[in-house]
Parts: structure tokens; C-alpha cells; sequence
């Protein structure tokens, strides 16, 4: 089935939406540390907020790195991308104490929306083991085609519902911000000319694009 047509703005206002969504909770706790410094006296405890603000910052940081190529323009038409700084800021968005990244891609510059259907891949792989696990980057093929696998390995790894479906561009109904990224690499898919899949094999969770 096809997917049904979707304007452009409100492909534009869903995303924007995801974005703001992913930001809320670190921007929300440097508010709340630098509302506890402001108020407390016990140092012990305003040690604590400032501690928060520099992680919150950083947590912040990280994801306005990672949304600003994923999402954003991430510069001229025809621009290229090095998967080089695609791995640095992958690194910093997804890695943590339970979370790891494998990335076994060549350093090469590849046009921009496949740089960016890459990242929404992983992002994608991240959601699926919720209690952390091991993301794997692989590449397949070479050169300007070159196409991607995506491993996550993790306690309870599994298909989300309907996400399947919609890399594939199938838009279905119920279209919201939490629905829109999948959607949304699929759509970079098609504009990249490749086909995506996603797939149990074994206990991992495998996504795909050639």
C-alpha cells in the first residue's frame, strides 16, 4: 500500500515536534538545577544541581549535534557528509553506561541524505533495546551506493509495532511525532534509491538499506 500523501508542512511541524520531544528532558533539568543553586544554601546539594546542569548540558548538547544532520539541512544541496563526523556524533548521542556503538564503516564522504538515512537508522536501532545493548554499523557495498545494516543486540530487542511499515513508506493512519521519524527514513530511503528492511535474526534486531 502506498503511503498517503502528506504535506509538507506537516511533515515539517511533526518533526520539529520529535525534536523538541528529545529536548525537553535535559533542557528541563538545567531549569531545575539552576533553580536549586539559586534557592539552596546546603553546598552539598548545590554541588548535586551543578553536577546535573554540566550532564544535562551535555546530554543536550549531544542530541542538537545528532538532530541537526539527521533533521536538519546539514548544509547545500548536494552537500556531502564524512562518516567520520557522522561516527563522533553518533558516539556522543548514543552511547552510555548500557549502550555501545561498533562502527565498522570506512571514512568516506557520501551525499547527505544517505549520511542522514544512516543516523535515523541507528536512532531507530537504539529504541529497540530500551535496557541498552550493543549497536553494530556495518556498510554494504561501497562508494557513493553504498548501503547499511544496522545490528542491535539487547535485553528483549524487538520490531516495534507498525515501524516495519513505515521505513517502508507506508504511512497508515495515526500519523503523529512519534510515528514521523520512521516514516521519515523511509522517506530518505526512497529518495536515496534504496530499499530498507527490518527484521528479527536470532535475538538482534536488523535494519537494513541497499
Amino acid at each position: 500500500m502506498s503511503a498517503p500523501p502528506l504535506a509538507a508542512l506537516d511533515l515539517a511541524a511533526l518533526l520539529c515536534s520529535r525534536v523538541c520531544h528529545d529536548l525537553i528532558s535535559p533542557v528541563g533539568a538545567i531549569v531545575n538545577g539552576l533553580e536549586v543553586l539559586e534557592e539552596e544554601k546546603d553546598e552539598g546539594t548545590k554541588n548535586f544541581a551543578l553536577d546535573l546542569i554540566k550532564k544535562s548540558a551535555a546530554t543536550a548538547s549531544a542530541k542538537l549535534q545528532f538532530c541537526r544532520i539527521a533533521f536538519g539541512a546539514a548544509g547545500s544541496a548536494g552537500a556531502q557528509i564524512d562518516t567520520g563526523d557522522a561516527e563522533k556524533i553518533s558516539r556522543g548521542f548514543l552511547e552510555d553506561d548500557k549502550t555501545k556503538l561498533a562502527w565498522k564503516l570506512p571514512r568516506v564522504l557520501l551525499a547527505k541524505n544517505r549520511v542522514k538515512l544512516l543516523l535515523n537508522m541507528l536512532l531507530i536501532a537504539g529504541q529497540t533495546i530500551p535496557r541498552g545493548g550493543q549497536l553494530t554499523v556495518e556498510p554494504i557495498g561501497s562508494g557513493d551506493s553504498m548501503g547499511f545494516k544496522v545490528s542491535a543486540a539487547g535485553a528483549n530487542a524487538k520490531v516495534p509495532p507498525a515501524v516495519a511499515s513505515l521505513l517502508a513508506g507506508e504511512a497508515g493512519e495515526g500519523l503523529d511525532a512519534h510515528r514521523i521519524q520512521p516514516f521519515y527514513a523511509g522517506l530518505l530511503a526512497k529518495d536515496c534509491g534504496a530499499k530498507t528492511a527490518m527484521v528479527m535474526e536470532g535475538e538482534a534486531v536488523v535494519i537494513t538499506a541497499q
